[in-house]
């Protein structure tokens, strides 16, 4: 028998592959993406998250650091490894110091109700939790384990990871709260981590003690709050505890007109609609929606994600009025540096790498922020990029971002096209510095490029076709040159009113 507050070596399997999927399904990755990203069969995370292959320490780090999990999933290895050394080995006496409470064994805890209401201002999210508890042990429980995790780029890890460490969730912002009978909890910190939080939640504060007895059940809530630019547009509740009834209201202004829909994922199946829709009602100028179910299977992830549909009352209700300049002035308004600028004519300047780490991630997160920027106030159906040069930053680095729905953004630092096919072909392109006109311009149909990563590593990668030519454009930015300089003689740009092909994808022969 387990001693009391100790999970069993099948308990600790479990929470182990629960963890590895719950990370996998916050990045957005299919378990093919992410076996693919550790150097793994597919099959082997396919039987790991289902139970069928013990976990490897090797496993354990690699999917940790891929999914930039903040050691969450490190940890739970270690729980697992603990759990099985002690399995093959006799009972050990029992020390003086209690051992630590566990927090999703199940031996000692259960949810009879959980309740989730996420409420949007516009520029902040409040979440706040209300969780009826019971002791089902045989001892006290004094403190509760709460999770804070966000991702704002779910399925582009490497950005997410630069947008964080650059504006990392603080405890100043979160503001965390945490109620039980009527008593402020007091809490402390387990983890801290740029996106990832865990806190322990005391059952007690500077007045006394207040513990969860035996047979007992009380109602905790506790509340945070996040900004929109770390967010994201989703919740997901993973349920790590046996849990009666689970809850979850989401509340937006009605004039963004939001829309709402969910996915459930457990351990043996992939993401799967929700077997109910969320309803929906009106309060106030808020539109409420809410979704609940009975027994929750453990371990499993129900997540709910929405969408704005009225991004222009957004955007202009930050300031910027699309209709009423031209799109050089537009992008200009944005931060955009405009042709004619002297950063534009000149060669980034390398980063040393990984020395200058620090500036590299900075540049590239401003990259980042400046593209969110201006993919809310034009459609770029052929993909789009932006060098640092023209956000003001002379050094070599910019991204770019697939036209593939889905597809994670690229993040050329150092670039340098070591090779280039002798076949071309010519389309029309924009520049966000001379944003008024499209010039038919002539490039190769693949180029191989050499980047620098952040850790100082050399990589070479082949691109082609629309892609290739994303790249290829980007790079002339941080050589010094305008894509001007590649039109055929006699070829004039035309202006962005004569162009016919926004909104198309380019067009290439199979």
């Amino acid at each position: 028998m387990e001693p009391q507050g100790q999970a069993t070596l099948e308990q600790a399997h479990q929470h182990f592959a629960a963890e590895v999927a719950r990370w996998r399904e916050v990045r957005g990755m299919s378990k093919k993406v992410l076996a693919e990203r550790m150097g793994f069969h597919p099959s082997y995370v396919s039987h790991m998250e289902s139970g069928r292959t013990k976990p490897s320490e090797d496993f354990a780090r690699r999917a940790d650091e891929t999914l930039n999990a903040g050691k969450a999933i490190w940890h739970l290895w270690c729980e697992y490894e603990t759990a099985r050394l002690r399995s093959t080995k006799p009972a050990a006496a029992p020390a003086a110091r209690k051992a630590e409470q566990p927090y999703a064994t199940g031996s000692s805890v259960l949810v009879e109700h959980d309740a989730a209401r996420l409420d949007y201002d516009g520029s902040r999210y409040r979440l706040t939790m209300r969780r009826l508890l019971r002791n089902t042990g045989t001892e006290p429980i004094t403190r509760y384990l709460i999770r804070i995790s966000v991702d704002r780029y779910p399925g582009e890890p490497e950005r997410s990871n630069h947008h964080y460490r650059a504006h990392p969730l603080s405890w100043e912002e979160l503001n965390l709260t945490a109620v039980c009978r009527g008593e402020a909890m007091r809490w402390q910190a387990k983890h801290d981590r740029d996106a990832f939080k865990e806190v322990w939640l005391l059952f007690d504060n500077d007045q006394g003690r207040f513990p969860l007895y035996p047979g007992e059940s009380v109602w905790i809530e506790y509340a945070y709050t996040v900004s929109e630019e770390k967010w994201g547009h989703w919740f997901q509740r993973a349920v790590r505890l046996p849990t009666g009834h689970l809850e979850v209201e989401l509340a937006f202004p009605t004039e963004l007109d939001p829309a709402v829909w969910g996915t459930v994922t457990s351990m043996t199946s992939e993401a799967s609609p929700l077997n109910s829709a969320p309803t929906r009602r009106e309060e106030n100028g808020t539109t409420v929606f809410t979704w609940s179910t009975g027994h929750p299977i453990l371990h499993a992830r129900y997540r709910l994600e929405w969408r704005f549909r009225a991004a222009r009352t957004r955007r202009e209700s930050k300031g910027v009025h699309v209709n009423e300049v031209r799109p050089s002035e537009q992008m200009r308004n944005l931060g955009v540096v405009q042709e004619g600028a002297s950063i534009l004519a000149d060669p980034a300047r390398p980063f040393s790498l990984p020395a200058e780490r620090e500036a590299a991630e900075q540049a590239v997160e401003s990259l980042f922020t400046s593209m969110e920027r201006i993919a809310g106030v034009h459609t770029f159906a052929k993909g789009m990029g932006i060098a640092a040069p023209q956000i003001g930053i002379g050094r070599a680095a910019a991204v770019v971002q697939p036209a593939e729905p889905g597809a994670g953004a690229i993040v050329l630092l150092n670039p340098r096209v070591v090779a280039a096919s002798q076949e071309t072909d010519d389309q029309y392109e924009g520049c966000l510095s001379f944003f008024d006109v499209r010039g038919l311009v002539p490039r190769p149909l693949r180029i191989t490029v050499e980047t620098t990563t952040l850790d100082g590593t050399t990589v070479t990668t082949d691109y082609e076709r629309g892609l290739a030519r994303l790249i290829h454009h980007e790079i002339d930015h941080l050589d010094g040159h305008l894509y001007t300089a590649r039109i055929r003689p006699g070829v004039q740009p035309i202006s962005v009113t004569e162009y016919r092909q926004t909104g198309r994808a380019w067009s290439y022969e199979r």
